[in-house]
């Protein structure tokens, strides 16, 4: 039975959604990328709109009718997980990455090394770490840890 506070998932708003999701961007990476600058969270920030949100197909959760988490997928690859400060450790990622895996059981994803909490909340899922990249996408100096579901599932 579904509690009240159960993240209930949907398909993102479009467009008109995204000015929110960079908020709870904001609230997940200023609580868990400690190893960004406020420079460097200005830097990723600036790109969500153009460029990451765009590029992605959009989950978000929401409790109580308010939106505190959304996942974008790219094929079988889970490009970003975010869930609002507020709302961390009451299953919204949980029941993001439920939702991926179901849709994508081959699913993989990156990880920021610098963040042991997203690295250790995959590893609970049975993610480990294939591969790593000593920077970012863009080139930046944040190793990235690429992790695919245990083959001893």
């Amino acid at each position: 039975m579904r509690s009240t506070h159960d993240p209930v998932l949907r398909p993102c708003h479009g467009p008109a959604e995204w000015p929110f999701l960079v908020r709870i961007w904001r609230s997940a990476v200023e609580a868990t990328h400690t190893f960004l600058s406020p420079e460097d969270v200005d830097f990723y920030a600036s790109r969500m709109l153009s460029d990451y949100l765009p590029a992605v197909e959009l989950t978000v959760a929401d409790v109580e009718g308010t939106p505190a988490g959304f996942s974008g997928l790219a094929g079988n690859s889970l490009e970003m997980l975010f869930v609002d400060d507020t709302y961390r450790g009451r299953g919204v990622g949980s029941a993001l990455l439920r939702r991926a895996l179901a849709d994508h059981p081959d699913l993989i994803l990156d990880v920021n090394e610098q963040n042991p909490q997203a690295v250790g909340f995959y590893e609970r899922h049975g993610f480990v770490t294939r591969s790593r990249s000593a920077t970012d996408a863009d080139g930046r100096p944040f190793p990235i840890l690429h992790m695919a579901r245990s083959t001893a599932d």
